[in-house]
């Protein structure tokens, strides 16, 4: 099945206004199957609109029209469809009736303007919204369908997850589709790649493996297309199995198994706590941990010691080694660690210092140098990594490379002690 996004809106054009909507519908009908061929941003000119959609409707089964639903002049869409549809517009009184108890739900008087919003094209279905005021809108006819969802984010998202992908998931001949992401970290695309020589001869137009790159890591997609379910599930077994033998240590976890979730289900196993010590990643390696539901039973807390006044009052970092080695060094990422683990009672504790840039690098210590140390009660240690990149990713990548030395060191901890024995 193949579908075309066309996204309304001037703000849209304009770079005002970020397609949040076109990225986030790509990823839901992608993941069920159903092919996206082109997704195309329209103003809010009827014109524009009712060209954009015919094209739309001759190459795809299914276009998916989101925005310009609204009650103000500028919200087009809506006359624009009935017109290059010759589906004039009707008003619905059951459509009317659901906004204006909308507005008595939040103590408010309807505004007149609001009743465009119960005006649908001859022949499409309205679709009811729970969340705002603009229905959405369902036609089904010999050329395909045609679904019109509001542009709100969380109102276009709650009408596809409870109406419209239920309904294509439900259309007849659809084959089985399975799909897995594989969550790497620690390793770039091309050495990815490298390890998994030889996969092609596991892939081809129904089994197909992306690589998905980003500032925490790669994520591998795959998806399996077969005419029954047990079919699909035997292709992504030996595809997942293949990959898996190869990527080893550099595997995090399947699907939402990010780095965060990973090191909290880790601790709690451990039942061990972790503190944070952050000159470089400027608290961000604390926000990754605690974004985590239930982070508050691991976490003790962080100290973002960015000023070096901060890391020698608050830490206990040695102002001599200090002054001798420099803020980005082996011994003061060790010493932060440990500076942190003690004061705030933690069982294992992270730090991070590094120069971010674009300036303040040197010969010895260039741009994107990052000390990452750790300390338990048995060890301290640190480990130097080079990640040159502007400064948020670098920041990203920092806290993704810090929290994978934390894995790997729960891990082995995990092999070597029990819960009890941790710490």
């Amino acid at each position: 099945m193949k579908a075309i996004l066309l996204t309304i809106g001037d703000e849209l054009l304009a770079g005002t206004t970020v397609n949040t909507n076109a990225a986030w519908l790509g990823a839901e009908l992608t993941a069920r199957g159903i092919t996206v061929v082109r997704i195309e941003a329209v103003g809010d000119d009827p014109e524009a609109i009712c060209r954009a959609l015919r094209r739309a409707r001759a190459e795809a089964e299914v276009v998916i029209v989101c925005g310009g639903l609204g009650p103000t002049h500028d919200d087009r869409t809506r006359e624009a469809l009935a017109d290059c549809l010759g589906r004039p517009l009707q008003l619905r009184p059951e459509l009317l009736a659901q906004i204006e108890a909308y507005f008595e739900r939040r103590g408010r008087v309807m505004p007149e303007r609001n009743r465009v919003q119960a005006l649908v094209p001859e022949g499409f279905e309205p679709i009811p919204n729970p969340v705002g005021t603009a229905p959405g809108l369902w036609l089904e006819d010999e050329a395909g369908i045609v679904a019109v969802l509001p542009g709100v984010p969380h109102e276009l998202q709650t009408l596809m997850r409870e109406v419209v992908l239920p309904r294509l998931m439900q259309r007849p001949g659809r084959p089985a589709i399975l799909h897995r992401t594989l969550i790497t970290t620690g390793i770039g695309e091309s050495d990815l790649q490298q390890r998994l020589a030889g996969v092609e001869s596991l892939l081809d137009e129904h089994t197909r493996l992306a690589y998905l790159p980003g500032p925490y890591g790669v994520r591998l997609r795959l998806t399996v297309e077969a005419p029954t379910a047990e079919a699909a599930r035997e292709r992504l077994a030996a595809l997942e199995s293949f990959i898996l033998e190869r990527i080893g240590e550099r595997f995090v976890g399947f699907d939402e198994e990010t780095l965060e979730v990973v090191v909290g289900r880790l601790l709690r196993e451990l039942g061990a706590t972790v503190a944070v010590a952050e000159s470089c990643t400027g608290g961000h390696l604390a926000d990754c941990i605690t974004s985590v539901s239930g982070a508050s039973t691991y976490f003790r807390g962080g100290v973002v010691a960015y000023d070096n006044a901060v890391k020698v009052e608050v830490l206990g970092v040695d102002s001599e080694v200090l002054a001798r080695e420099g803020a980005v060094s082996e011994i003061v990422a060790i010493q932060m660690a440990q500076g942190v683990r003690e004061r705030l009672g933690a069982q294992v504790a992270l730090s991070t210092t590094g120069i971010a840039g674009p300036t303040g690098g040197t010969p010895d210590k260039p741009v994107g140098t990052v000390w990452i140390g750790l300390a338990d009660a048995h060890s301290a240690f640190a480990r130097c990594y080079y990640l040159p990149d502007e400064r948020r990713r670098f920041k990203q990548r920092a806290t993704a490379a810090a929290l994978d030395l934390l894995r790997l060191h729960l891990l082995q901890q995990k092999v070597t002690k029990t819960a009890s024995q941790y710490g």
